[in-house]
């Protein structure tokens, strides 16, 4: 009786991988392995959170009008009448009549308190406040600001602010000289501010909910909606424009509306953007963007420097010689001019070669900003190009 023999399994002889064809396999394989894994990597999207806000959620801006006191002499000037009245007013309140025409306010400065208020933020909350000076005081430095109203556009009060100043800077002045480091003019209060008032926002029981988009885009608003239903199907997600997404609120829930943005901010989204080469020339930077492409062109770019000095020669007579000492100028000028070649940069398809064709012609950034203009000129650079 002769027993079965077990198959051998697959590749149980590996001495195929030692060959040259087995190699090629292994490496095909790792090769697809990698770029599976590369393209579906979520390092690519972007979680709607950082795109875009909800309706509703916003930071509303609040301002006050304050005095700053405790100052080393480096307050108002005595000419500044709203400071004066300010302070006279203040000492009123407190039961003390003093003649604004009769203060000093040398250690006092008048300021504007300016905060920003979250959405949902709750009465008790703790705000940083931003102190800026708004008469000619010269710093604030080791002033406190007294109690300030924070109020909206609406007159309503919604914080109040008071503390001693933080000033990234200082100004020493003498009788000759000035020495002044940042803006000493301008402080922050970490933590100054107290909210009174909560924001009212209908949040709860919306039927309807839209999404604004950071940076309006037909592309993105289309991917953000196609995304949005995929995780929540019965939202009925639609771009309305470029920048609005609208979608319909589950009836599950419209009553509990804040888990349902909690699972949308982290919707996954790869947010397109229009192809841009920002230029500013007072500092000399380039930035190209992602999507910015180049057609086939030829580029020469000569430097031409040219360099004057001007000096003087004087001319002495010699000893008896009867003559006179003369002062003549001497101009030197020095002109080179660059012999570049003419240089073909190929089409290029996306930013790596366009870095590589820039960086083949071997100019400065200042350089390239005229470049980039030429190319524009051309009809060769595929994007929009803004000069700030």
């Amino acid at each position: 009786m002769m027993l079965s023999q077990k198959p051998k399994p697959m590749f149980s002889d590996r001495s195929w991988a030692k060959r040259p064809q087995g190699r090629r396999v292994i490496v095909a394989l790792i090769t697809a392995v990698v770029l599976i894994l590369w393209l579906s990597s979520p390092s690519l999207a972007i979680r709607l959170k950082e795109v875009a806000t909800f309706e509703g959620v916003r930071v509303n801006q609040i301002a006050g009008y304050g005095l700053v006191v405790g100052l080393n002499g480096t307050g108002d000037k005595d000419q500044t009448g709203f400071t004066r009245q300010s302070l006279s007013n203040l000492l009123k309140r407190m039961d003390i009549t003093v003649s604004p025409t009769a203060l000093k306010v040398k250690n006092v400065a008048a300021v504007m308190v300016t905060a920003d208020l979250p959405a949902f933020v709750k009465p008790g909350t703790k705000l940083d406040v931003l102190v800026s000076s708004l008469g000619d005081s010269t710093s604030l430095q080791g002033g406190t600001l007294l109690i300030t109203a924070l109020k909206g556009l609406d007159g309503q009060i919604y914080a109040i602010a008071q503390g001693p100043l933080s000033v990234g800077g200082f100004a020493l002045t003498g009788q000759a000289a000035t020495v002044q480091k940042n803006h000493p003019t301008v402080g922050r209060i970490v933590q100054g501010g107290t909210v009174e008032r909560e924001v009212p926002i209908r949040w709860q029981g919306k039927e309807t909910l839209s999404i604004k988009l950071s940076s309006p885009d037909f592309t993105t608003a289309a991917r953000v909606a196609e995304a949005v239903n995929e995780v929540l199907p019965g939202a009925s997600a639609r771009p309305l424009d470029a920048a609005t997404i609208e979608l319909s609120v589950p009836a599950n829930y419209r009553e509990n509306l804040a888990v349902m943005v909690a699972e949308l901010e982290n919707v996954s989204v790869i947010p397109d953007s229009v192809g841009k080469v920002i230029i500013n020339e007072r500092t000399g930077s380039v930035v190209v963007g992602e999507n910015v492409k180049l057609s086939t062109v030829a580029v020469a770019h000569g430097n031409l420097s040219v360099q004057i000095r001007e000096g003087v020669t004087v001319s002495q007579p010699d000893a008896f010689s009867g003559g006179e000492t003369v002062v003549a100028p001497e101009t030197d000028i020095n002109v080179e001019e660059g012999a570049d070649n003419l240089l073909l940069i190929e089409r290029s398809t996306n930013i790596n070669d366009v870095v590589k064709a820039l960086n083949a012609i071997g100019v400065t950034p200042r350089d390239l900003i005229t470049i980039f203009q030429l190319i524009q000129a051309a009809g060769a650079l595929h994007g929009e190009l803004e000069i700030l």
